[in-house]
């Protein structure tokens, strides 16, 4: 099987790589051996290690946050209350509809089912 392979092999590069970032081979579990009558070849690449120092310049970073503007209408709690009143009619409209739905497709529930339940009228 194909992929039994390829994961053997995965197996044995990724423990490669981990031995030769870390410089230890005793500490790592020893991977298992691929199954009797299958051979599998690993190439191991060589990784160089490079370092790399990043510093933003200080010149770009504020000294501190500035404070939020202050709201564009002269008091922010007025306006806070009028979106509050103006969101609770919106829902208030919503429930109202709600409710006017619900008692109409009851009342044409109620229609049906006593239409159906009277005899049929004879010709």
């Amino acid at each position: 099987m194909k992929w039994i392979r390829e994961r053997d092999a995965l197996i044995a590069q990724t423990t490669a790589f981990v031995q030769s970032v870390t410089g230890r081979k005793d500490d790592l579990l020893q991977a298992e051996a691929p199954a009797a009558g299958q051979t599998v070849a690993v190439e191991i690449l060589a990784v160089e290690e490079v370092a790399v120092g990043f510093e933003p310049p200080r010149a770009s970073l504020p000294p501190r946050l500035a404070p939020l503007p202050p709201p564009a209408s002269g008091n922010f709690r007025t306006e806070m209350q009028a979106r509050i009143a103006n969101f609770r009619k919106h829902q208030e409209r919503f429930e109202r509809e709600r409710e006017e739905y619900c008692a109409a497709t009851l009342t044409k529930l109620r229609a049906a089912i006593r239409d159906a339940s009277s005899p049929p009228a004879e010709k």
